[in-house]
């Protein structure tokens, strides 16, 4: 089972994790970001102006290794044609297990893992539509690049839009190169990796898979070098804002929760309030009952049924079933002794009168 945490500790919050809980909510963020991504389309050529503009920073701060490597990776099919594969499956593989790895041996961790994902995926979302960016392989021949999975769209299911399944490209945005987050998702990758490995494997591959990732999408044109560090920053940011999302979240979840209780606390008072009537209603029809219709011995069994259902735990018993107050007597009838010669009375004394016979 997975662990939970206690609350102000960064993980579950007290709060048991579910599967059937985590996953939908994982998916609806990440269709939502998809989408997002697939309707934040800029002006195509905005998008190359920005292209070529970080191209040209680059060149001038001598960064440009997207150049070499592509035509490492064009060159040499047994080194493309595995990129190519890297590049179209691992992004879309390795993270979900790592979240499934964390969530299930690590549940602890796993809120806070969650939360700086989303929150850095979505803020990768707003670069995307503040900065629609071609990549290196849609830009004119005579930059230099080749598409190198156009190149080897024959050794797998994409074709020659991006790494879309055939026939599908037209579905993703393809100038949403900056920032990458190929990269982006990588780091945190490794980042969960180092942290929570155990072993020397796994520090191994906390170090490689951001590596070679960033290698890969330089390599096959997909993405500049400053949009692998756009990613990492954009991760890093991410991080910074895990603390304050965490809490808006439980903000919203307790904002959410205050009326629901509040209905239920209402529900009970009405119930309770419900049993107290029918007891009342109760007592009156036996008061009714006893007293022949009286309205002074309706309203005081009513009080004093009023009594018994507020203060039952310190209430007393006595004789007919009557409660009363503690300490509270009923007075008995005081016996006199008959006078000489006097008759007997015509009718015996009601039950519960204390007023003697003679009286009467």
């Amino acid at each position: 089972m997975p662990q939970t945490d206690t609350p102000g500790t960064g993980g579950t919050s007290g709060l048991r994790l579910r599967w059937w809980t985590e996953l939908p909510l994982i998916v609806l963020v990440y269709a939502a970001y998809s989408a997002g991504r697939l309707l934040a389309r800029g002006d195509v050529s905005t998008a190359v102006d920005h292209g070529v503009g970080i191209l040209r920073i680059e060149q001038f701060l001598r960064l440009n290794a997207e150049s070499p490597l592509n035509r490492l990776f064009t060159e040499h099919s047994w080194i493309g044609i595995p990129a190519d594969f890297w590049y179209a499956s691992l992004h879309y593989l390795v993270t979900p297990l790592i979240l499934v790895w964390i969530f299930r041996s690590r549940a602890v961790h796993f809120r806070v893992a969650r939360a700086w994902l989303m929150t850095s995926t979505m803020i990768g979302l707003i670069g995307f539509t503040l900065l629609p960016t071609c990549p290196p392989r849609l830009l004119s021949v005579g930059h230099g690049f080749v598409d190198t999975m156009a190149q080897y769209s024959d050794y797998g299911w994409w074709g020659g839009e991006a790494s879309a399944p055939r026939g599908l490209g037209g579905m993703t945005n393809q100038y949403a190169a900056m920032p990458s987050l190929h990269v982006g998702w990588a780091l945190w990758c490794g980042v969960m990796l180092w942290r929570h490995g155990r072993s020397p494997l796994t520090r191994v591959a906390a170090v490689a898979y951001p590596l070679i990732t960033t290698i890969v999408v330089m390599g096959t044109a997909n993405h500049y070098f400053l949009d692998a560090v756009a990613g990492a920053a954009v991760m890093g940011l991410g991080l910074l804002l895990v603390g304050p999302v965490l809490r808006l979240a439980d903000r919203v979840k307790a904002r959410v929760r205050l009326p629901l209780a509040a209905a239920g606390a209402s529900a009970g008072a009405g119930a309770s309030a419900g049993v107290a009537g029918w007891v009342a209603d109760s007592a009156v029809g036996s008061g009714a009952a006893a007293g022949a219709g009286s309205p002074s011995t309706v309203s005081a069994v009513s009080s004093s049924a009023a009594s018994a259902v507020s203060y039952a735990p310190e209430s007393s018993i006595v004789s007919a079933g009557c409660q009363t107050s503690t300490g509270e007597r009923i007075p008995r009838p005081r016996k006199r002794p008959a006078e000489p010669g006097a008759e007997p009375s015509a009718r015996p004394a009601e039950a519960g009168d204390s007023t003697p016979t003679a009286a009467r």
